[in-house]
């Protein structure tokens, strides 16, 4: 069982789609996640969470961006993340609730691996290649980690939305 409520997912759930696949259709054609989806998720939370959440969880989770961001940060300067992989995964730190953070990262250590798996066999198919041509995440060695960040938050708030109904 989730901890957070089906009412706050879905909440979340309708704005933080469209963000999440724009994050992953975008890091997957140019391996970049723009600042502006970064914003619009952060934007999201801080709107709909003072409505969505009782106050005291609201400011906590945004004590959980700030420290995720400051956290990314760190990964990222010693290049282990992009910096926008490590801004995105700040904004979506609000959106889960600290009690399913271990559930949080099951679900997302899954959605990494198939993601990742289904990106690189898709990229070795000609026809795919040709249907999404020049998309720099076909080129690369590098993963868009964009595809299993804004899968997995749409994930978990999906299934935090179904487990109450």
């Amino acid at each position: 069982m989730l901890e957070i409520s089906s009412f706050s997912a879905w909440c979340f759930l309708p704005l933080a789609t469209p963000i999440g696949v724009w994050v992953a259709y975008n890091d997957m054609k140019f391996m970049k996640i723009p600042n502006v989806a970064v914003l619009a998720l952060l934007g999201v939370f801080i709107v709909v969470g003072l409505f969505a959440l009782p106050f005291d969880q609201y400011l906590t989770r945004l004590l959980q961006g700030v420290v995720i961001l400051i956290l990314g940060f760190i990964v990222n300067m010693v290049g282990l993340v992009g910096a926008g992989d490590a801004k995105f995964a700040a904004a979506m730190a609000p959106f889960i609730a600290l009690g399913d953070a271990t559930r949080f990262l099951i679900l997302f250590a899954a959605v990494l691996l198939a993601a990742f798996a289904t990106h690189r066999i898709l990229r070795g198919i000609g026809a795919v290649r040709r249907l999404a041509d020049g998309w720099a995440s076909w080129e690369t060695r590098d993963f868009p980690m964009g595809l299993a960040l804004g899968s997995s938050l749409i994930f978990y708030l999906l299934l935090g939305a179904l487990h109450g109904a």
